[in-house]
């Protein structure tokens, strides 16, 4: 204890060096270190700014790449856009085109149920199921048809324009998708060490969203480009074909329009002959009539004139069956005037015969005129029928199947077209002023 509370022990002057020594030593020994320390973290401050600076050249490089790439990919898509865009507006005027076909074969449709409407008001033998008939069934036939297939096509029209409004969507999609990121990446290759609004901290971006592989980043934009190629070819053939349907279409109605209208034209000549020949039948018949009165008078006349000679006989034979005697002789002028009365009774007779069968054949040819006359009002009305009334039922409902072949694109509504053409005086002797052209519709 009394140790341990006194005075330290002195050191020989040997360890006071080599304890001076020892700090020499540690101390070089720690400056050495330091030193080296300083050389290496000069080192790591040189070879980390250079890598910083060589991945800030290349990760700028890698964005204006990236630039370059959404870009090139963004103006392709663009591209295909307005492709799409006015591929939609042109599939909109031919939808526009075919509706208003279909709106127009509505009223031919109307003018051919009215004729054959109207053609069932023919009486008697004119009633007949004939080429005129035959012609505008075959015309209901083809409208209808036609009717059907620019419904059809209609339907193929909007289903095309769903189609491509459905890509059209896609590609404007990838578009603002594509836009946000150049926008991104344009703010990210401007910034530098010296900007402001750095990103503090340590966060973790590996996992940030759902990333995809550049491969397929590219396929997706090939994707929407091949589907808006794909969907503009068949727009495109959609387009041949309802050019080719509308002409077609065209041509058909039309033809047959002109053949109901050649049949119309036959038929109103025939019925016209048959009529003149009844009439002039007719003219004969009366002219027949008329003599057939004259020889009637005549007959009456004749057998007026025969009765008085009849009466002179008759007088005589009974004035001289008064004879006295012997004088009642059958003597020459007895005989005579018995054969005188035997004749004229039987002239008389063969008269009044005759007289008969004038009246009977007057009755018979009175008849027959009525007949006749009936049988050209027959004709008559077929004729007010398809000459007149087709006409003004034309007028009436206001239509004209004059198409043309090709389209006017300035025009779109250019498919059916009325052309001013002529007047028509019925039979009747109705003036009808034709405002459409209406082939074989006319006398």
């Amino acid at each position: 204890m009394s140790r341990l509370m006194g005075s330290p022990d002195k050191f020989l002057p040997s360890e006071w060096k080599h304890a001076n020594q020892v700090h020499f030593r540690s101390s070089e020994a720690e400056r050495s270190l330091s030193q080296r320390l300083t050389a290496e973290c000069q080192r790591l401050i040189e070879e980390s700014d250079k890598s910083t600076k060589h991945m800030q050249q290349d990760a700028q490089k890698k964005l204006e790449q990236r630039i370059q790439d959404i870009k090139f990919w963004r103006q392709e898509l663009d591209q295909k856009f307005e492709e799409m865009v006015q591929e939609i507006e042109t599939l909109i005027i031919f939808k526009s085109r075919v509706e208003r076909a279909l709106e127009s074969c509505s009223e031919p449709l109307q003018v051919t149920l009215q004729c054959l409407t109207e053609r069932q008001k023919r009486v008697a033998i004119d009633l007949v199921h004939d080429e005129v008939e035959e012609e505008l069934l075959k015309e209901k036939e083809v409208i209808e048809g036609v009717m059907v297939l620019l419904q059809r096509t209609l339907e193929q029209i909007n289903e095309q324009i769903r189609l491509i409004r459905s890509v059209k969507y896609y590609l404007e999609k990838d578009l603002q998708d594509k836009f946000q990121a150049e926008r991104i990446d344009d703010f990210c290759a401007l910034l530098t060490n010296a900007s402001t609004n750095l990103n503090r901290g340590n966060s973790d971006f590996s996992s940030a969203g759902t990333a995809v592989t550049p491969e397929e980043w590219e396929s997706l934009c090939i994707l929407n480009i091949r589907k808006a190629e794909k969907e503009k070819n068949n727009s495109l053939s959609l387009r041949a074909l309802v050019d080719s349907l509308l002409e077609q279409t065209a041509s058909d109605m039309r033809r047959q329009y002109e053949a109901t209208g050649r049949a119309f034209e036959l038929r109103i000549e025939e019925t016209k002959t048959a009529k003149t020949q009844l009439e002039n039948q007719l003219n004969e018949l009366l002219g027949e009539t008329a003599n057939q009165e004259k020889n009637l008078e005549s007959l009456r006349l004749a057998i007026a004139e025969k009765e008085a000679p009849l009466k002179v006989a008759q007088t005589r034979l009974s004035s001289r069956s008064q004879r006295p005697n012997v004088e009642l002789c059958h003597d020459p002028a007895q005989i005579r005037l018995l054969e005188e009365v035997k004749e004229l009774a039987n002239h008389i007779e063969r008269l009044t015969e005759a007289l008969k069968l004038s009246e009977m054949e007057l009755k018979a040819l009175a008849r027959r005129q009525l007949c006749l006359e009936e049988e050209i009002q027959v004709k008559t009305n077929s004729l007010y029928i398809d000459e007149l009334e087709m006409l003004q039922t034309l007028l009436f409902i206001l239509t004209a199947v004059q198409m043309t072949d090709c389209f006017d694109p300035d025009d779109p509504t250019d498919i059916y077209s009325i052309r001013v053409k002529e007047n028509v005086t019925g039979e009747a002797g109705e003036k009808a002023e034709i405002s459409g052209r209406v082939p074989g519709r006319h006398a």
